[in-house]
Formats: C-alpha cells, sequence, structure tokens
C-alpha cells in the first residue's frame, strides 16, 4: 500500500499535474487515484505522507483534496483537528466532517466550539451538522446545548428529515428524558421509521419501563413498519425484563417467522430474555440448536447459568468450550468469579480459577479484579494478592477490590498501607466513593482511629466527594469502636441524611460494648421514631444492660420485646468438599448436594 502511494505521488509530479486548473486534476485519472488511495489508508503515517506530498506541491490549498485528507485522518481525531485548523477556506463538508469525528472519537465535548464556528460562518447548514452534533450531546448527555440544538433545527426547517428526528430522539432517550422523546415521537406519526421505535423502545427500557416498551411495539406491528434486528433485540429485552414467559414463546415465535432467528447477536438475546425468566431449559434449547456459536454466545449461556446459581453447568460448558477448541476470553469468567463469591463456591472457584491459568488468559482489569474478588471472598487471600500482583493494568475495581480484601481479612494496616500506594504521584488511578467506603470500613474493624479520620477528611477536602450516610455509618462505627461515643453521637446527629438508620445501628453496637446504657437507650428511641423497629436493636441494648451489670434490666426487656416480634431462626452453612452442610435453628446438620 505504502509503495503504490509512493509511485503514484512520483508520476504526478513528473506529469507538474499539480500545475493546472482544478477542473482538470480532479478529472485526473492519477489524481481520482490519489484520492482513493486516501481513502484506503489504513493508519495515520500512510495519510501523513500524503498530507506531505499535498503541502510540498501546493494541493492542499485545494479545497477538495483538503476536504477527503481531513476525511482520512478521523482514525486519529487530534491529526485530523491539526489540518482542520490550519485550512483558510473551510466549507461545509469539513465542519461537518470535523463534527462527525469528534462524535466517535474520546472527546465529543470538542464538537461544541466546532459547532458554534460553523454558525458563525455564512454557510447555510444542512441535517448532517446537527445529527452529528446531537450524538456528541448524547454521549455527553449535554441537556442544555440539546435543546438549543432542538431549537436551531426547528427554526431552520429541517425537522421533516426524519434521520435528524431519530437523532433528536436518541439524544432525549439517553439523557433519560423521555417524555420529551416521547412527546417529539407523537409529533411525527408520518415520519417515523423502523429506527424510531426501536430508540424509542430502549429509552424506555433505559428507565426501566418494558411495559411501555412492548406497548409501543405492539403499536408498530400495527402501522406494519417492518421489523428489524434492533427493534426485535429491544422487543427481546422487554420482554425478559417483564418476565412474561407466554410473550417469550411469542417473541421467539415472531424471530422465527422474520428469519431473524439465526443472527448470532439474537440468538444471544433470546438466551438472555429466558435466563431473565428462569426458563433455563428454554435457553440452553436455543443454545444447542444454534448452528453456529461463537463466543459471546458461549459466555451468555455461562453467564445466564451462573446468575442462577447452577455453577456445576457452567463448569460443564467450560470444558464443552475446550473439547470444541472455542478460545475463551476475559468475559466468558468475571460473571462465573462474581457467581462463586456470592454462592460461597470455594471449590468450583478454585477450579475456574486454575482454567484460567491453564488457558492463559491475559489478566486485564475486568477479570483480574474478578479473581481477586472471589479469591478474597473465599478465604484465598494469597491468591488475592498474587493475582493482584500479576495485573500490568489496574484501575480504580482493581485496588478497591483488593484494599476491601485485606479489609475483611482483618489486615487493616495492610488495606491502608495499599491505598497510600494507590495514591501515589505516580499512579494514574484515583480512588473513588466506593474506595474510600473499604478504606473506612478496614479502618473501623481494624481500630485505626487516625488513619481513619485522615482518609474521611481527604475525600471530602483533597478529592470533592460528598460522604454518603455510608460512609457517616463507618466513622461512627470507627468513633464508636475506639470508646469515643459522645464525638460519634454528635456526628450523626448533624447528618444531612436523617431517614437512614446505618450510622444510629452502628452507634448501638458501639454502645453495647462499651455497656453505655444511656447513650444506647436514647438511640433505641431514635430508631424507632425513625420506624425501624427491630428485634435485633432489642439485642443490642439487653446486651448493653448485661456488660452494664444490669441483668435484670436485660431480661425486663426482652421478655417485653418476645410479646411483640418473633425473631426468625439463624442459619448457616459451610461447605465441605462438595456438600454443603446447613444448620437452621436448633436441628440436625441438612446434607444438600
Amino acid at each position: 500500500m505504502a509503495s503504490a502511494i509512493t509511485f503514484r505521488i512520483y508520476a504526478l509530479r513528473r506529469m507538474s499535474l499539480y500545475t493546472t486548473s482544478t477542473t482538470t486534476r480532479i478529472e485526473s485519472p492519477l489524481f481520482q487515484k490519489l484520492i482513493e488511495d486516501l481513502r484506503c489508508c489504513r493508519d495515520v503515517a500512510q495519510v501523513s505522507r500524503v498530507h506531505g506530498y499535498m503541502v510540498k506541491t501546493g494541493i492542499d490549498k485545494d479545497e477538495f483534496t483538503v476536504s477527503k485528507l481531513i476525511a482520512s485522518s478521523l482514525q486519529d481525531i487530534r491529526y485530523a483537528s491539526s489540518i482542520f485548523e490550519n485550512v483558510s477556506n473551510t466549507n461545509l463538508f469539513m465542519f461537518n466532517t470535523m463534527l462527525r469525528g469528534y462524535s466517535i472519537s474520546d472527546e465529543p465535548e470538542r464538537a461544541f466550539p466546532v459547532f458554534n464556528q460553523l454558525r458563525a460562518k455564512v454557510f447555510t447548514l444542512d441535517r448532517f451538522s446537527f445529527i452529528a452534533t446531537l450524538k456528541s450531546c448524547a454521549r455527553e448527555l449535554c441537556s442544555r446545548i440539546g435543546e438549543g440544538v432542538h431549537g436551531i433545527v426547528l427554526r431552520s426547517g429541517f425537522m421533516p428529515y426524519t434521520d435528524l428526528r431519530n437523532a433528536l430522539l436518541h439524544f432525549y432517550c439517553v439523557s433519560g428524558r423521555i417524555n420529551d422523546a416521547r412527546k417529539l415521537f407523537d409529533e411525527m406519526p408520518k415520519r417515523v421509521d423502523a429506527v424510531s421505535f426501536s430508540t424509542l423502545m430502549n429509552g424506555y427500557l433505559k428507565v426501566s419501563k418494558p411495559a411501555l416498551a412492548l406497548y409501543l411495539f405492539r403499536g408498530m406491528r400495527k402501522s406494519e413498519i417492518i421489523v428489524n434486528v434492533s427493534t426485535l433485540l429491544s422487543f427481546l429485552s422487554a420482554t425478559g425484563d417483564l418476565g412474561d414467559l407466554l410473550g417469550a414463546e411469542s417473541a421467539y415465535g415472531l424471530s422465527i417467522k422474520t428469519g431473524l432467528d439465526l443472527k448470532l447477536h439474537l440468538i444471544t438475546a433470546l438466551i438472555g430474555m429466558y435466563g431473565k425468566i428462569g426458563d433455563m431449559s428454554s435457553a440452553r434449547r436455543i443454545f444447542d440448536c444454534a448452528a453456529r456459536k461463537d463466543v459471546v454466545i458461549w459466555n451468555c449461556m455461562i453467564d445466564q447459568y451462573a446468575k442462577m446459581g447452577l455453577l456445576e453447568e457452567c463448569l460443564w460448558l467450560l470444558r464443552q468450550m475446550k473439547y470444541e477448541q472455542m478460545i475463551p476470553n476475559s468475559s466468558t469468567f468475571v460473571g462465573l468469579l462474581s457467581s462463586c463469591a456470592s454462592y460461597e463456591e470455594s471449590s468450583i472457584g478454585q477450579s475456574v480459577g486454575d482454567l484460567v491459568e491453564e488457558e492463559r488468559i491475559a489478566l486485564d482489569a475486568v477479570l483480574g479484579t474478578a479473581l481477586v474478588d472471589m479469591y478474597a471472598k473465599l478465604g484465598m487471600l494469597d491468591k488475592a494478592v498474587e493475582t493482584f500482583n500479576r495485573m500490568k493494568n489496574k484501575d480504580v475495581k482493581s485496588w478497591t477490590a483488593m484494599i476491601s480484601g485485606y479489609g475483611a481479612h482483618g489486615l487493616a494496616r495492610e488495606a491502608i498501607n495499599l491505598f497510600y500506594k494507590m495514591e501515589d504521584e505516580n499512579s494514574k488511578v484515583k480512588p473513588n466513593e466506593i474506595t474510600f467506603l473499604v478504606v473506612l470500613n478496614a479502618c473501623s474493624h481494624g481500630g485505626l482511629v487516625m488513619e481513619g479520620i485522615t482518609c474521611f477528611k481527604m475525600m471530602i477536602e483533597v478529592y470533592g466527594f460528598k460522604p454518603e450516610v455510608e460512609h457517616y455509618g463507618c466513622v461512627v462505627d470507627l468513633l464508636g469502636r475506639a470508646g469515643q461515643l459522645e464525638e460519634a453521637y454528635e456526628l450523626i446527629k448533624n447528618l444531612p441524611i436523617t431517614s437512614d438508620s446505618t450510622a444510629w445501628r452502628a452507634l448501638l453496637a458501639a454502645c453495647r460494648v462499651y455497656g453505655n446504657v444511656d447513650l444506647g437507650g436514647l438511640v433505641r428511641i431514635k430508631l424507632v421514631e425513625m420506624g425501624e423497629r427491630s428485634f435485633a436493636d432489642a439485642i443490642l441494648l439487653a446486651g448493653t444492660h448485661a456488660v452494664a451489670g444490669n441483668p435484670q434490666g436485660r431480661q425486663d426487656l426482652l421478655d417485653k420485646e418476645l410479646y411483640k416480634e418473633k425473631k426468625e431462626a439463624g442459619y448457616s452453612a459451610i461447605e465441605i468438599e462438595w456438600n454443603r452442610e446447613a444448620t437452621c435453628g436448633l436441628q440436625s446438620p441438612v446434607v444438600e448436594r
């Protein structure tokens, strides 16, 4: 490719093609070939070679050629921007190209100044200018700018264009303004298409209104608009969210009727739909009947089994993947690892971890974090640390999972040291609210009062986070465990959130530890006033009486509460090899397979 471009540039030089008129240049076969080479450039390095010769020969002053050059440079938006900013005779196509480039780049907000520059020019905007800008508004969730663009569209008379209306519809749906989206949809009854219906259906799903999405789909069927893959995917998702088994069978039948049931992403959606409903036999039937399976379909089936707690089925599918020489990826294991941690299946979790190492799957941030979290929750902290240290790319979730693991195992000092390491100047990862929560929790359980208070102040003053009730609860628990009950009480009284019981219960537990009956009684009264009456609170307060040396007060309180509420029997379970032994109340152990 590069040698072909070099040859054509040499031929153009020999023919002195750039000394003729614009019309002659455009009609020249070699000139057309150069434009084709620009369009086929695979990377910016190839584009820059053509660009360099264009500058050398003066063709960079030609509007048509420069427009094609900018379009070919969009794979590197900064490079395209540098060309655009140095063009003296910009045209509408160049502006629209830059707007489109920014809308698909990592910097969509940079489209807005370009749009303002375009409006300041004497050019008449077309619908493509608005569509690209609205895409950037949707990605940045800029409601104010999007509304302004909508107003300009109305004044410019471009509303009859369906693709522009759909861009506006997408913007309102992504911004969560579903009522405005529906109003816009109703204003275009004769200009809607399958994209319009699909966009609004996805908007309803985004705001958790699947019933309205189904109602809209029925309206689409009545209007005789042809169902496409996108609308059918939205329909399947809405049906799964509603848990409607009869509707699911109808959706499957419609997939077969439209001939779309053989598409791989639709098969994945069907498996996901049945999985949401809990009909795993139908999901497995769809999976087994698929003539061709890619790794995404395998991942979807494994993930649905994992969500249902059928972890042995997941393990069987992993072995089947290996037998059929289907190479797994990191997504294959993430959901399964999370379920192993949730269901405390250490044996299966260990097997999955060994399989990840056996298959030599790259430890990206997502998979590595899932492994660290699982190992830590299943008591294998050494494996969690080893996995964390092997990860080359760590994001904030990876650090948070490891800090949480240290805290859960009572290693508060290691947790706080890892937090400081994360905060190091050389680290590009910054903590978030969850990170501070697990750090405060670790400090609370480890009795690191000063370190916890320092981190709490750092959260507010350095990073500018607004503490939630969970953060205050950890601080109250931290002060309570250190015996600073009055300080904890003053803090909790001044909380900006007064309707949550988390912090109050943490203080009540601290009162029990130190036998502070008076303060414990005040806290219990406050919980009852909040409508948070609980037998567990009565037990804590009774324990406070016992610690304070008042057993009669403890017994009177328990007798009084027993008349009002009945406490549920406790339940505990441990895994011994592949069996689970469960004990409920005073019953004998029950062995479950």
